[in-house]
C-alpha cells in the first residue's frame, strides 16, 4: 500500500503545481500595458529640452543665443503652468515649425527678463517686486512634434499680432 500513497502525493503534488502554474500565468496576463497613441507608430512619443539666454541690449532689443538642445523618449504628463495662454509685449513665443517653416505648435512665456519676486516684509506681509533684468537663461520643455525641423523664438511686439524673431534654431537628432 505504500507505493499507491507515494503516487498519490506525487498525483497530488503535480496537480497542486500544475494549478499553482496556472494561477501565476493567469495574474501575469492581467496586467495592463500602456500604449501611447502618437497616430503613427513609426513616431515614439519625444520631447525636447531647449535651453538660451536672452540678454536685452542697449536700444531696448533683445538678443537670445541657443546653448543646447536635448531630445528624449517620454511625453509631457500635463500642462505646464510655465505656459500661458494669451501674451503680452515682451513675452516669447516659441514655435515648432516644419521643413517648409510653417507652424506646428506655439507655447508663450512670459519675458524672461521680468521677474517677480514675492517675500515677507517685517510685518509679514507678503510684497510683491519687480525685477528688471539685463540677461537671464531660459529653458523650454516641450511635445516633439514628429514633422518639426526648426524651433523659433519671437517676442510679441507692442501692435497686436505681431511678432519679432529672435532666433530659428534648427532641430537635429
Amino acid at each position: 500500500m505504500i507505493p499507491d500513497l507515494n503516487d498519490l502525493l506525487f498525483h497530488i503534488k503535480t496537480k497542486a503545481f500544475t494549478l499553482v502554474l496556472l494561477v501565476a500565468m493567469l495574474l501575469a496576463s492581467c496586467g495592463s500595458k500602456q500604449v501611447i497613441a502618437t497616430g503613427d507608430e513609426h513616431f515614439p512619443p519625444k520631447l525636447i529640452f531647449l535651453n538660451y539666454r536672452i540678454t536685452a541690449l542697449e536700444n531696448g532689443e533683445k538678443s537670445v543665443q541657443f546653448i543646447n538642445q536635448i531630445i528624449t523618449d517620454g511625453k509631457l504628463k500635463r500642462h505646464s503652468h510655465k505656459y500661458i495662454e494669451q501674451g503680452a509685449p515682451g513675452d516669447l513665443e516659441c514655435h515648432q515649425l516644419d521643413e517648409n517653416s510653417n507652424t506646428i505648435q506655439t507655447v508663450i512665456i512670459k519675458d524672461p527678463l521680468k521677474k517677480h519676486i514675492e517675500y515677507l516684509n517685517d510685518s509679514l506681509n507678503y510684497k510683491t517686486k519687480h525685477v528688471d533684468l539685463n540677461s537671464d537663461a531660459f529653458a523650454l520643455k516641450l511635445k516633439l512634434e514628429p514633422q518639426a525641423r526648426y524651433v523659433s523664438i519671437n517676442e510679441i511686439q507692442e501692435s497686436e499680432n505681431t511678432s519679432r524673431l529672435l532666433i530659428k534654431t534648427k532641430l537635429y537628432e
